[in-house]
């Protein structure tokens, strides 16, 4: 009887394990086709970026407001802030900080400068507060 517990122990334990392991890697999945990502040169500054993605036609770079803060991109739909995307929280408070002084959709532009910063762009979807999600891979 005894041998027969083990295996049942055993045989939950590893069911366990196995499940966990599968939700954490569905929690670090985005789906690369649900983003707009541009391919861009790696190590350059969050200058770079605005000023190669934010072009005159889309949309207005360094917008000012009357509170003197500054949109890194002002669309006609989209207050867009870029950031580093370890620093998501920070781009996600800016852009709804914007969004709410323009009137203007909340987006993020998150530059990944390697693989595992895709664990980020699911915290920025996590949030789901209708912020759109634009992806520079720089890497």
């Amino acid at each position: 009887m005894k041998k027969f517990e083990r295996r049942i122990i055993s045989f939950a334990l590893t069911f366990a394990l196995i499940a966990t392991g599968v939700f954490y890697f569905g929690l670090n999945y985005v789906p690369r086709s649900l983003y707009e990502t541009q391919v861009m040169e790696p190590d350059r500054q969050e200058a770079y970026y605005v000023e190669n993605w934010c072009s005159p036609d889309f949309g207005r770079k360094e917008a000012v407001l009357w509170d003197l803060t500054r949109v890194d991109c002002l669309s006609k739909d989209y207050a867009i802030e870029f950031d580093f995307a370890k620093k998501w929280a920070e781009s996600v408070g800016q852009a709804l900080y914007y969004s709410k002084m323009t009137g203007k959709m909340p987006a993020v532009v998150l530059i990944l400068t390697n693989w595992s910063d895709m664990r980020y762009v699911k915290r920025v979807e996590r949030i789901n507060n209708g912020i759109k999600i634009f992806l520079i891979k720089a890497f």
